[in-house]
């Protein structure tokens, strides 16, 4: 049974980090594409950052390019997220998603992904 236990939300005040983390188990992660998504308020669940098993390639949207980064840990079976400068329209629930790497792992699309973790939220005031 594959699971991923995201953790490290919180609130934070604008300008402020947070780095989230996500454990996997029951899949070989070391062969797996991660990615974080986060989801917002009567917003659609969007793609933040995911990157290859061995982070050779590593994809951010437009939003969060050059405030969050993404890293793993294989050892750890491990998936990171650190936030930088985060702004109040960062505020959303974060989740931690897995894909085969067959196909497009890359384009960040919610409905490419077949394994989720339950989320923890980000809340960012001014």
């Amino acid at each position: 049974q594959v699971r991923l236990v995201e953790s490290g939300g919180g609130s934070v005040q604008a300008g402020g980090s947070l780095r989230l983390s996500c454990v996997a188990s029951g899949l070989p992660f070391n062969s797996r594409c991660m990615a974080w998504f986060r989801q917002a308020p009567g917003k659609e669940r969007e793609g933040v950052a995911a990157l290859s098993p061995s982070s050779s390639r590593i994809i951010y949207s437009d939003s969060v390019t050059g405030h969050f980064i993404i890293s793993r840990d294989n050892a750890k079976n491990s998936v990171y997220l650190q936030m930088n400068s985060l702004k109040p329209e960062d505020t959303a629930v974060y989740y931690c998603a897995a894909h085969t790497c067959y196909g497009r792992w890359d384009a960040l699309r919610k409905e490419d992904y077949p394994f989720w973790g339950q989320g923890t939220q980000v809340t960012v005031s001014n």
